[in-house]
């Protein structure tokens, strides 16, 4: 179905009350159309209470419009205003205003009244208000003698000021004569009625110009009363003044000024009465005076004070109520106190009401035969009366009109006709005032019309409320449907609101609710539409807000405010701070996305707000910005409570840069001893403002205090006075006392002397004490002076002494000193250890073992035993080479010892003697060891030279290091196939005394690995390794060329290659299914790339991998890079090395292990094909 217009306007949910205001406008604005006939209708006037400048001429305004439009005339005092006659009256053309020219001659007086405008034509007449025309007056104070005022400290005092009465009314201030306001407080205030009043006066309130101003704004004027002077005394300055102006003086009491209870300056009484206005600002005034000065409170009997309209002035003396309702009326208490006593005073409050509107009457459109109503209700205390006037005439003598009826406030019309048209006025009025309003009723026939102009274009942001305007008139009120769409799809009330104005509101608009909107108005007489379109847009939002920053005083800051919007719409960014606009300067930068501020300062702390606004809707972020730096220095340092060891230290924090202290750091500088130079004191909490101080005595302070805070510390504060504290003898002594010798014959006495702050007077010296410790001599002393050091001469060697150092200065000695024992020098020890003997271990360690010297012997304190020891060499080897001494040293009493790292099969000598502070002791006598036979390491160097096809002759350098009588070399080889698989081991064994080898009836064109050690007596040592490949035979080579060539063999070799290619087919597809290949799985299982190609113990060999095999072919040879195995990695088993994989063994003791790409494969016996470098080689394999 389609919406239809209901009967009364739909009310609106919570969430659109903000669109009330605006449709009730529209509805308010529901008026007939300027070019058909109305009534007239008062546009502008001026307002009841017209105070006017006298110096500016009169201007009344009274403006109406009306179909055919009105004619205007005025009365002045109720009779008719004659413009005509008076030649300084004129009215401006096409309205009703009135302009009397009275700067050119004439007085304002002259044309005070009340005023009253007609506007009339053929359908009726409307009136204004009547208008209070006066000029506005700035009177003079009347010329008065003011006495001098003199009262006694402490009395109550009130200044009047009772200015002239004004219109409108003076607002009143005090000031002095260099117009500057007097300052005002509990104590000094003034009252509503202009007064100053002194609760009690101060020696500081004597002056001779308190003058009292009153300004009348309406004319821009100031007038003043003449200056008031007063002087405040003492009681015997009061009694000389009495007598010496008695008789041309006023003299305000003579009582005492003690201190007494509150009595109330204004109002008088225990009570009083007060008459306010509904809709004014109640104001209720207390001001007492007493001795100390009173406090005021507010309470309200019987009730509350209301919260969001209670305001306190004039230091609470001035209670304020806005808007006051009947509701407010009460008893109000004010209640002054002090420490003696309180005063109560209730204010009873009556709130009257002028006439106010509860329903005023509105113009009424009728067709000729329809009924209607005009309401006009008004409410007010005392209730108002209600009268009614038609075109300006009391209804009571109007012309009879039978459509109408008058109920009270209600005039009923019935079956109107086009004579019944006419202007109504109601007036409600009580002794406060008067409400007048007109209204007119206009008999019409007319047939709808839109007045929204058409294809009008409607923007809306998306989810907001859609509000599409039609306009319309007619009569009878037609009634209103809207279509959308080009079909005319009816809109459902469901969706949709229709209010009595036309409107279509739809509540949340959608992007589904963009397009083409169709007003069709429709009465007895006729049929008008319009269309309307709407665009619903995205909203603006910041899709990126301003963050709160805190930075430090002088940096940088940016503030990021991104804007996502409709791409139609084109938003305009403005940043603000604190809800004004940015300082206008250099430092703050403004570019597409951010503001940054740079050197910042206090003065930027605050909100800024990013606003992005688009021609229909505007969005805003805000963030605080909180500037912090260190703290300001403190300052006012004072020193209180001064004795003889502390002193109370006082200061007044600085500025906290918006970072709250948290401590604070006090230093001090001893201005006698280290000038200049400052100390750690003491830190206190960030709260605190004084501190304890502990002193020494005989130091001259200063002190200065930091402040730290979050950001750092701030600068020193000012230096405080200087404090010196007196002397005393020293509290302590000094302390890291030693005796210690620095020759055989002496005693050197050392210690850490006083500092200038630790001495407590002059005079500094020490007292320095000592005795032998085991004898029964008395102490010897002697007074030094302020130095670190005495030296004791003549002492035997290396004896205990007592020593003791004890300071004193010019006021006494210091406590006792403590006692430490010393020795006197140190000699170097006369005897040698007894009874070396030498254990060896093995071929590479022995264990030496010797007899400790006497104690007395030592002569010093025992350090340890040292050992030299080195190796033996024969007379002629001793010539050529200088001997090389080895030294160990054993800490302590110990007397055994070991010695590592000795080379086996070789021969030693050693001694070994003690040491003291002093040095070393004689030497014991040299002591000759050998050692075993050890393994030998690998042989120097192994090649492969002369390589046939059947033979390869290997030859190699003996060890560098045989450790021993080399009894045979160990040879062992094996091949290897193309697949690094290795073939059965060889093993032969070599005399020793041999360095070449032929190895004979090997395989042609096949690459061997050779494995090469030497062995001792005391076993098998490290190996070399070395690959090499024997010759191809020339006959075989060419019997391989010509089959190679045949046809046959080519079709074969095809056959082969397209099977490997299906065979890597298969393998890919199961690969990449996730199968595994047995190879792949034991790779996986010998993760490990470590590799060690050889087993030292069993002379076993490790798995053979290329990868490790980097050295370059030499002579169809393929060498490891690294040809020996280091000693310790002959050390792990073959489990070890299989990583954890069970090993098996041969009968022979080879290993037969499992294949690796990763790690070198043990020597194994098998039948594993040796390589085929060449197609000939492969074609061996094959066959």
């Amino acid at each position: 179905m389609q919406l239809k217009i209901m009967p009364k306007k739909k009310r609106l949910s919570g969430s659109r009350a903000p669109l009330m205001l605006f449709l009730c406008q529209m509805i308010s604005a529901l008026e007939v159309p300027l070019d058909l006939v109305q009534p007239p209708t008062i546009t502008q006037q001026s307002p009841k209470d017209y105070i006017i400048d006298p110096r500016e001429n009169i201007v009344i305004q009274c403006e109406a419009k009306g179909k055919p439009p009105p004619s205007f005339s005025w009365t002045r005092n109720g009779t008719h205003f004659d413009i005509d006659k008076d030649p300084l009256v004129t009215m401006k053309t096409g309205s009703g205003t009135l302009v009397i020219n009275i700067m050119s001659e004439g007085k304002a007086e002259t044309y005070e009244g009340v005023y009253q405008c007609t506007a009339r034509n053929e359908r009726g007449a409307a009136i204004s208000n009547n208008i209070v025309v006066r000029p506005s007056r700035s009177p003079l104070w009347t010329k008065e003698k003011l006495e001098p005022i003199i009262l006694q400290n402490g009395q109550s005092l009130v200044l009047p000021c009772r200015p002239p009465i004004g219109l409108p009314p003076a607002i009143i201030f005090w000031m002095d004569n260099s117009f500057q306001r007097l300052p005002q407080n509990e104590r000094v205030s003034q009252g509503l009625n202009g007064d100053l009043y002194f609760s009690n006066v101060l020696p500081e309130d004597t002056r001779e110009d308190y003058i009292c101003y009153a300004r009348f704004n309406h004319t821009q004027t100031i007038q003043q009363k003449q200056p008031i002077s007063v002087k405040v005394i003492s009681v015997d300055e009061l009694n000389d003044t009495i007598a010496a102006n008695l008789s041309d003086t006023e003299f305000y009491g003579a009582k005492a000024s003690r201190e007494r209870p509150p009595t109330l300056l204004t109002p008088e009484g225990n009570t009083s009465h007060k008459e306010e206005l509904r809709g004014n600002t109640l104001s209720l005034e207390c001001i007492a005076e007493g001795l100390p000065t009173p406090i005021i409170y507010w309470i309200k009997e019987d009730g509350t004070l209301p919260i969001n309209r209670t305001f306190y002035q004039n230091f609470k003396k001035t209670l304020q109520i806005t808007q006051v309702s009947e509701a407010d009326s009460g008893n109000y208490q004010c209640i002054a106190k002090n420490v003696l006593g309180a005063i109560h005073h209730t204010i009873s409050v009556t709130v009257k009401a002028a006439p106010y509107w509860i329903m005023a009457p509105q113009n009424l459109v009728l067709s000729p035969g329809e009924d209607g109503t005009l309401i006009c209700r008004a409410n007010g205390n005392p209730k108002p009366r209600i009268s009614w006037l038609t075109n300006g005439v009391p209804i009571e003598i109007a012309p009879d009109d039978p459509s109408r009826k008058i109920d009270g406030d209600t005039i009923i019309f019935s079956h109107v006709q086009e004579r019944s048209s006419a202007v109504y006025q109601c007036n409600a009025s009580n002794e406060y005032g008067y409400l007048l309003a007109n209204a007119f009723v206009n008999v019409l026939a007319e047939p709808p019309r839109i007045l929204t102009p058409a294809n009008t274009l409607y923007q809306v942001i998306a989810n907001r409320p859609a509000l599409l305007d039609c306009a319309f008139f007619g009569s009878p009120l037609p009634t209103i449907e809207w279509f959308k769409g080009a079909k005319g799809s009816a809109l459902h009330e469901d969706i949709y609101v229709l209010h009595e104005n036309g409107t279509l509101e739809i509540p949340v608009a959608q992007k589904d609710s963009t397009g083409t909107y169709t007003c069709v108005a429709r009465n007895k007489l006729g049929m008008a539409k319009n269309e309307v379109h709407l665009e619903i847009k995205d909203p603006t939002r910041i899709i990126k807000q301003p963050e709160y920053a805190v930075v430090q005083r002088g940096s940088t800051v940016s503030f990021e405010c991104k804007v996502k919007h409709d791409h139609t719409l084109i938003p305009t960014v403005t940043w603000l701070k604190d809800n004004s606009e940015l300082p206008s300067d250099e430092r703050f930068t403004v570019d597409k996305d951010h503001l940054v501020v740079a050197d910042v300062s206090d003065e930027d702390g605050g909100t800024y707000t990013c606003v992005a606004n688009t021609t229909l809707d505007h969005v805003s972020a805000s963030a605080e910005l909180s500037v912090v730096d260190v703290p300001d220095p403190p300052f006012d340092l004072e020193l209180t409570n001064q004795m003889d060891k502390s002193v109370q230290l006082s200061w007044t924090p600085g500025d906290d840069n918006s970072s709250p202290i948290t401590k604070f750091i006090i230093e001090y500088e001893d201005a006698m001893h280290e000038a200049g130079l400052w100390h750690h004191q003491a830190e206190v909490s960030g709260t605190q403002t004084t501190a304890q101080l502990k002193l020494s005595p005989y130091v001259n302070y200063s002190f200065r205090v930091m402040a730290v805070n979050s950001i750092g510390r701030s600068l020193p504060s000012e230096a405080s006075e200087q404090y010196l504290t007196k002397a005393t003898e020293p509290d302590t002594n000094p302390t890291a006392v030693e005796g210690l010798g620095s020759e055989p014959d002496n005693l050197v006495i050392t210690w850490k002397p006083l500092n200038g702050f630790e001495s407590n007077g002059p005079g500094l010296q020490y007292k320095v004490s000592w005795r032998q410790k085991d004898g029964d001599d008395e102490w010897t002393s002697v007074v030094v002076a302020n130095v670190s050091k005495y030296i004791v001469s003549g002492t035997p060697t290396f004896v205990p002494y007592l020593i003791k150092v004890q300071a004193l200065n010019d006021m006494g000695f210091a406590p006792e000193p403590a006692v430490v024992m010393g020795h006197s020098g140190e000699d170097l020890p006369m005897v040698a250890p007894g009874n070396v003997r030498v254990n060896v271990v093995n071929s590479t360690l022995a264990e030496v073992h010797w007899d400790p010297v006497p104690l007395k012997s030592i002569r010093g304190h025992l350090q340890g035993y040292r050992i030299y020891y080195w190796k033996a060499q024969s007379s002629s080897k001793r010539n050529r080479r200088h001997i090389e001494k080895k030294i160990l040293t054993y800490q302590g009493s110990k007397t055994h010892g070991m010695l590592p790292g000795l080379e086996p099969f070789s021969h030693y000598a050693l001694n070994v003697r003690v040491v003291n502070g002093k040095g070393e002791g004689p030497a014991s006598p040299d002591r000759v060891f050998s050692t075993p036979e050890g393994v030998p390491s690998a042989p120097s160097s192994l090649k492969i030279i002369e390589p046939t096809r059947d033979s390869l002759t290997l030859e190699w350098d003996p060890p560098s290091h045989p450790n021993g009588i080399l009894t045979e070399y160990s040879l062992k080889y094996q091949p290897i196939n193309s697949t690094h698989e290795l073939g059965p081991l060889v093993d032969l064994k070599i005399p020793a005394n041999k360095t070449r080898w032929t190895l004979k009836n090997l395989n042609f064109s096949t690459r061997y690995k050779f494995y090469l050690y030497a062995q001792t007596s005391a076993g098998s040592g490290s190996q070399i390794t070395e690959e090499a490949i024997t010759t191809v035979d020339e006959a075989m080579a060419s019997r391989q060329v010509d089959i190679a060539t045949q046809g046959w063999f080519i079709g074969l070799m095809c056959a082969v290659a397209l099977l490997i290619l299906i065979l890597l087919i298969v393998c890919f597809i199961r690969r990449n299914k996730g199968g595994k290949y047995p190879v792949k799985e034991k790779e996986d299982a010998h993760a490990d790339p470590e590799i060690q190609p050889m087993k030292e113990d069993d002379g076993t060999f490790g798995e053979y991998s290329d990868a490790e095999d980097h050295k370059p072919l030499k002579k169809g040879s393929r060498t490891p890079s690294d040809r020996t195995v280091k000693k310790e990695d002959s050390d792990d088993s073959l489990v070890d090395y299989g990583e954890g994989v069970n090993g098996q063994f041969n009968e022979d003791g080879s290993f037969i292990g499992q294949y690796s790409g990763k790690k070198e494969k043990e020597p194994a016996e098998g039948n594993e094909s040796s390589e085929a470098p060449s197609p000939v080689n492969a074609m061996n394999s094959f066959v």
